[in-house]
């Protein structure tokens, strides 16, 4: 009996998959991709995991964010009234302290003027006081100088009244 190679090819394919199923290759082959595919399994449902607890972190630091925005938002605008009142505040003390100041100014230009006005007064009695008394001193005539004198110490008395009054 001559044997062809597609005998040889058939008997070497035949001692080829029993020397594999001796040896358990295929079952070893079989748990391999078993644990392979566990592993897999394990790793896309660990990714997942992540996955959803990254979608939870992003939503609660967005969430986060806009509320921090609304309470910079909050505190700016709240910043910005209180400064607006405080300038108002303190253009009303500038005005107010400007007016107490024009008001003490012009009560003391007032209390000048009168002093001033006193002054000349004084100086004005004592020069017709003195007047008189040089034309008392000069006048020779005694009556005459009594008379002079009481009526000038008369004018200058009803003078001195009108001017206080």
């Amino acid at each position: 009996m001559a044997f062809d190679a597609t005998f040889w090819v058939a008997v070497s394919f035949i001692i080829f998959f029993g020397a594999l199923i001796y040896f358990k290759i295929p079952q070893n082959v079989n748990k391999l991709l078993g644990k392979m595919i566990v592993d897999i399994k394990n790793e896309i449902d660990e990714s997942e995991k992540l996955r959803t607890e990254s979608k939870k972190l992003l939503d609660n630091a967005q969430s986060k964010l806009y509320s921090v925005s609304v309470e910079t938002k909050k505190i700016l605008d709240q910043a910005k009234n209180e400064s607006d009142k405080l300038v108002i505040d303190m253009n009303d003390k500038f005005h107010k302290s400007a007016e107490i100041k024009k008001n003490l100014a012009q009560t003391k230009i007032t209390q000048m003027k009168e002093a001033a006005i006193k002054e000349i007064k004084d100086t004005s009695i004592r020069i017709a006081v003195n007047s008189v008394k040089k034309i008392i001193t000069t006048s020779v005539d005694k009556s005459k100088l009594d008379n002079l004198f009481k009526k000038n110490l008369e004018e200058t008395k009803s003078e001195l009244k009108k001017i206080n009054f």
